[in-house]
């Protein structure tokens, strides 16, 4: 026989132990609930879900209220659409906030106003640029 032949041989042989060692831990996964007591798989399942502190999931309207109920209350937060007071004082601090770079998404957040009232201030104070115009199409002659 060549080299090359025996060489196929062996890499065969080794493919076909490693497969047989694959057959083997695969058939040892599919008793593992059985070995602990489970009549099935879906238990089983269940069982690791709940030792792992996942909860199991619930469907339906009660489930949905019950839910609720475990869930820790959230912060209240203030009522939409009361408008926050532009005093003097806040507007200065836009613009020592776009002075320092800051995004409009922050300074808002950050000062408790809307981003459009931050694009307000920033224009009140030139700070923003002014849009470029496309240039008008040439007229077509027919």
């Amino acid at each position: 026989m060549t080299t090359e032949i025996k060489n196929e041989i062996a890499n065969a042989k080794a493919k076909v132990a490693e497969l047989e060692g694959f057959l083997k831990n695969m058939g040892k996964l599919a008793r593992l609930p059985f070995d602990f007591g489970y009549s099935d798989l879906k238990s089983f399942i269940k069982a690791l879900k709940r030792a792992a502190g996942a909860k199991p999931a619930k469907r339906g309207r009660k489930a949905k209220k019950a839910a609720k109920a475990d869930k820790a209350p959230k912060a209240v937060k203030a009522k939409k659409g009361k408008r926050a007071k532009i005093t003097p004082e806040i507007k200065e601090a836009v613009k020592a906030a776009v002075a320092a770079g800051k995004p409009g998404s922050a300074i808002a957040k950050e000062l408790g106003i809307s981003v459009p009232s931050v694009q307000n201030i920033k224009k009140e104070f030139g700070l923003v640029k002014a849009r470029e115009q496309a240039p008008a199409p040439a007229p077509v002659q027919a």
